[in-house]
């Protein structure tokens, strides 16, 4: 075969990351703080950008710099609906911008109110000239009554005050600070004391020394390396730690399995001192360091909250507190343009201009899509939010994906992080999609999530006299309908943490003995 050169013309599509496409997906699988993160970091670094709030009572704000695609304060001074993009008013306009499934890229567009404030520093010289005689209440400063409070005290901190006062060589205060800094939230030492001693070039006898003093202080159990010497530290301060419960201790994980007949042969009582010690075990504290330095934990903030609606479906909203609202300050633009006279000053105006509009659309296509895939899900999962986990649906990304006319992808973005609130309480949106068990009768196949819920409900409601294994699970769930294997029973029943049945057999029956 003869080798020649050629041309040839081929007509093909391929999709091209535009800087703007990648920050529309960027924001689409950001969570809501991570969101309110980013847009204050925008708010921040384009001054054309403005906080919906801040510009509401704005005169004029798109006049001067031509048509505004964002959303513009009225002159009624309330802001127009922030979801409206390029004067959409039609349905059909709305579907065309969602159907593009942020593949589109915006054209480009053309080019705070004062507010009247009570002079915090006067009220606090006038009413409080009478508290001090040189602080910063009469010297016209904000009197914040949160300043004198005092803040918690960590864990850290109460062991380090303590350590001032119990260990006085500073050798061993220095070793005595470092094992401080290995503990953890729990108050357990998580430091290796060889490692230690060859890294502070001291005797392990010293170090040893200085933990035995820890180990002392409040609150009584800090400083173990382990649950049984947390435990026997307790029970020394309480003079209970005696031959037989430093057995029992030695021994702890045949109490966590409850095998109490190898317990009371190798601490050498009966049945009845047994359940007296197991008793004092339990009003023990395992984790003493918890009381310290409480954490506050941030509460999960829905996105979308789903309601009954009043003709017996569901009404899918936004939650609009979640949603940074920003605005384009066509006003500011009119004029720095007007006045900018070098080339870069243009371009980087510019920029800035065009980065703004595609950022606002950008979260307007963001909620759109969010409230698009959500309200699909509420359709699929009816059964579930009208009767609870056991009505569950098999559902995965494709069959949301076909139904709204998006990439699979584009759902699971949309699905990562977000959270609703129904009336049976908050779930992240993956929660509803959930892999299938085919039926044993060949009708609908069953969520998976589902049966995990009859596994729970059949063990919580066993007889103590008649322990259900995974045979018999197995047997009532093919009863019910349910083709499953004695494995994936045994799989469902590790994950949410129930034992198996030799061990909550022993556990009711050290609860009917105690």
């Amino acid at each position: 075969m003869a080798l020649s050169a050629r041309l040839e013309m081929r007509q093909s599509q391929s999709l091209v990351m535009t800087p703007q496409l990648m920050q529309a997906i960027k924001l689409l699988q950001l969570s809501n703080m991570d969101l309110v993160a980013y847009v204050e970091a925008e708010l921040e670094r384009n001054p054309l950008l403005e906080r919906a709030d801040d510009g509401a009572n704005r005169d004029g704000d798109a006049g001067d710099g031509g048509p505004s695609d964002g959303p513009v304060a009225g002159a009624d001074g309330e802001r127009a609906d922030w979801f409206e993009t390029d004067g959409a008013s039609t349905p059909e306009r709305v579907e065309a911008v969602l159907d593009t499934d942020l593949g589109n890229v915006y054209p480009d567009d053309a080019p705070p109110a004062d507010r009247g404030a009570l002079d915090a520093g006067a009220l606090a010289g006038d009413q409080w000239s009478s508290v001090g005689s040189g602080g910063g209440a009469g010297s016209g400063e904000d009197y914040n009554l949160e300043s004198f409070l005092s803040g918690d005290l960590s864990l850290h901190d109460h062991l380090t005050e303590q350590l001032m006062l119990a260990v006085r060589d500073p050798a061993e205060r220095l070793i005595g600070q470092d094992l401080i800094d290995s503990v953890d939230d729990a108050g357990y030492l998580r430091a290796d004391l060889d490692q230690l001693a060859e890294r502070l070039g001291a005797p392990l006898t010293m170090i040893e020394r200085v933990l035995a003093v820890l180990q002392g202080f409040e609150p009584v159990g800090v400083c173990a390396r382990s649950l049984a010497e947390c435990l026997a530290l307790q029970l020394a301060e309480r003079n209970r730690l005696d031959p037989a419960m430093r057995a029992l201790l030695a021994n702890i994980e045949l109490l966590a399995r409850r095998d109490m007949a190898q317990l009371r042969r190798l601490c050498g009582v009966d049945d009845e001192d047994l359940a007296d010690m197991v008793r004092e075990i339990m009003a023990l504290n395992p984790k003493p360091g918890n009381a310290y330095g409480v954490t506050i934990i941030q509460p999960v903030v829905p996105d979308v909250i789903v309601q009954p609606g009043p003709d017996g479906g569901w009404l899918v909203e936004l939650n609009t507190d979640t949603l940074p609202k920003v605005l384009v300050n066509q006003t500011y633009y009119a004029e720095v343009a007007r006045s900018a006279k070098g080339d870069t000053d243009k371009i980087y105006l510019s920029d800035c201009l065009q980065t703004a509009n595609w950022l606002v659309k950008s979260l307007d296509q963001r909620a759109k899509t969010i409230l698009k895939v959500s309200a699909e899900i509420v359709r699929q999962q009816d059964a579930f939010l009208a009767r609870g986990v056991a009505h569950l649906r098999p559902l995965n990304l494709r069959m949301i994906a076909e139904a709204i006319g998006m990439h699979e992808s584009t759902v699971s973005r949309v699905t990562s992080n977000k959270y609703m609130a129904t009336s049976r309480g908050i779930f992240e949106l993956k929660y509803f999609f959930t892999s299938s068990i085919a039926s044993a009768e060949g009708g609908d196949a069953h969520s998976a999530e589902a049966v995990r819920h009859r596994i729970r409900q059949m063990i919580d409601g066993e007889d103590p006299e008649d322990i259900l294994s995974d045979d018999t699970i197995v047997k009532n769930l093919r009863d019910a309908g349910i083709d499953i294997a004695r494995r994936t029973v045994a799989k469902y029943r590790e994950a949410m943490r129930i034992p198996s049945s030799v061990q909550r057999r022993r556990q009711k029956q050290m609860l009917a003995t105690s």
